[in-house]
C-alpha cells in the first residue's frame, strides 16, 4: 500500500484525484487518524497543513503522519507538495523530506514536482510554469511562499541537510536503466537527493518504474500518477461519481493568476461578494453580514461567488496595510464561519473553493474527516465526497482548471 503524506488539502485531493484516475483504490484523509483504517485500499493520502507552518510543526505533523502509514500497512511512501515547489529558503520541503528519510533509515531519494499537464517542466534542474521560469511566473507575487528561484538544486541546498545533484533529460531519455546508473552515481558521490528532470510525461513513466523499489520518493501529483499506473498494471478508474445539484457556494481566497481569471469571468455570471480584508480584521459580524446576502442567492442558475482574490499590486497594498499574517488570518477566519454557517442553517451541500489556504480552513469548519475521490474537474481537482456526511467538495490549488472552472464544476451535476 501507498502512503501519501501531502502538505496542503489542494495538494493532497490533486494527487488522489490521479491515483484514481489510474487505477489505484484510495481514500484521503484530513489529518493523521485517530482510528485505524477501516477499509482496504491501495493507497492512503493523509492531508495535512504543513507547506507554510514553523519547519519543527511540520517535521511533526509529517512523523505523526507516517507513524499511522507505517502502522497501517503502508510500504512505500510519497511526500506530496506543490508543483510550483512551494517553499521558504528555511523550509518545509528540505526539513520534512531529511526527517522522513531518518525515520526510514534511508539516504537517497528524488525531488520531481512536474506536472506536464499543467505545464510545470523540469528541465536541467530548472522548474518552469508554463513557458516561463517559475521565479518570472505568478509564483514570485506568492504571499506566503513567494519563489525568488527555479534553479531545484539550490532550492533544495538551502533548506536541506544534504547536497542535491541532476538526473537530466539526456539521462532520463535513455530510459530506466540509465535513471537507476544515474542514481547509484549520485549516491556514491555523496548526494542525497536527486533532482530529475521531466520536460513532459515520458520522462515521468521512465522515473516511476525507476524509482519503483524506493522507500521514499518526493514530488508532485505527476510522478504520483505514473507511479500509480506502473503499480496497478495500467488500469483506469472507472467509477468516480459526481454531485447532485443542490445548494452551492463558490469560495475564493487564491491570489494566483489563474484564480483571478475564473473570478472575473466567473463575475459576469454569477452574484459575488468581495470579502473585504478590513472588515475582515475590524468587523466581528462581518462573516454574518455576509452570510445574509448570500443566502438570497443559493437558488440562482449559478452559485453565489464570495472572493478574496485580488491583482498582485493590491495583495501588496492589502500585505503593507496589515501585515500578511493578520490579512491572511481575517480572511480564513471569515471564510470558515461562513462556510460552517452556510451549511449549518442554509443547508449548502457542495462547496467549490479555490486557494489551499481557503480550502483547508473550510474542510477544518466542515468538520471533514476524509474524503472519498469523485470525477475529476480539471487535472488534479476532483470532487470529493466527505466520508460521514453528504457534502460534496472541490478544492482547487490556486493555478489550476482553465479559466470557466467554476461554471464548468456546476454543469457536470447529475
Amino acid at each position: 500500500m501507498l502512503g501519501v503524506i501531502a502538505d496542503d488539502f489542494t495538494g493532497a485531493s490533486d494527487i488522489a484525484s490521479f491515483l484514481v484516475e489510474n487505477g489505484l483504490s484510495c481514500i484521503q484523509m484530513n489529518g493523521v487518524p485517530k482510528q485505524a483504517l477501516a477499509e482496504k485500499v491501495d493507497a492512503v493520502v493523509i492531508s495535512l497543513k504543513s507547506r507554510s507552518n514553523p519547519s519543527a510543526e511540520a517535521v511533526e505533523q509529517s512523523l505523526n503522519a507516517f507513524e499511522w502509514l507505517k502502522e497501517n500497512g503502508c510500504k512505500q511512501y510519497y511526500f506530496k507538495y506543490c508543483s510550483t515547489f512551494d517553499s521558504t529558503e528555511k523550509g518545509n520541503i528540505g526539513p520534512v523530506t531529511d526527517a522522513l528519510l531518518a525515520a526510514l533509515n534511508d539516504d537517497f531519494t528524488v525531488i520531481t514536482p512536474a506536472l506536464p499537464i499543467n505545464g510545470r517542466t523540469i528541465f536541467n534542474g530548472y522548474l518552469f510554469v508554463g513557458d516561463v521560469l517559475l521565479n518570472e511566473s505568478g509564483m514570485r507575487h506568492h504571499p506566503i511562499t513567494p519563489m525568488s528561484d527555479a534553479n531545484l538544486m539550490r532550492l533544495m541546498n538551502a533548506q536541506a541537510k544534504g547536497k542535491t545533484g541532476l538526473v537530466a533529460y539526456s539521462d532520463v531519455v535513455q530510459g530506466v536503466e540509465r535513471v537507476k546508473a544515474r542514481f547509484a552515481e549520485l549516491k556514491s558521490q555523496g548526494y542525497r537527493y536527486a533532482v530529475v528532470d521531466a520536460a513532459d510525461n515520458c520522462q515521468l513513466a521512465v522515473l516511476a518504474e525507476a524509482v519503483a523499489d524506493f522507500k521514499l520518493v518526493t514530488g508532485g501529483s505527476g510522478l504520483g500518477a505514473y507511479m500509480a499506473a506502473y503499480l496497478s498494471g495500467g488500469k483506469k478508474g472507472t467509477n468516480a461519481f459526481l454531485p447532485k445539484k443542490a445548494k452551492t457556494v463558490v469560495l475564493s481566497g487564491s491570489c494566483s493568476v489563474m484564480t483571478n481569471k475564473q473570478v472575473n469571468a466567473y463575475k459576469a455570471k454569477a452574484n459575488h461578494f468581495y470579502l473585504d480584508v478590513a472588515q475582515a480584521v475590524n468587523n466581528h459580524d462581518y462573516a454574518d453580514e455576509l452570510y445574509e446576502k448570500v443566502i438570497k442567492h443559493l437558488d440562482d442558475e449559478f452559485a453565489p461567488m464570495i472572493y478574496a482574490t485580488v491583482a498582485p499590486e493590491e495583495l501588496k497594498a492589502i500585505q503593507a496595510e496589515f501585515g500578511g499574517n493578520k490579512a491572511s488570518h481575517a480572511i480564513e477566519q471569515t471564510f470558515a464561519k461562513l462556510a460552517g454557517r452556510l451549511r449549518r442553517e442554509a443547508g449548502v451541500v457542495n462547496f467549490i473553493n479555490a486557494g489551499g489556504e481557503t480550502s483547508s480552513i473550510v474542510v477544518q469548519e466542515l468538520g471533514c474527516t476524509g474524503f472519498h475521490i469523485g470525477k475529476q474537474i480539471a487535472p488534479g481537482v476532483p470532487w470529493l465526497k466527505a466520508l460521514d456526511d453528504d457534502i460534496y467538495l472541490a478544492l482547487k490549488s490556486g493555478n489550476f482548471g482553465t479559466e470557466d472552472f467554476f461554471a464548468y464544476a456546476q454543469g457536470m451535476f447529475s
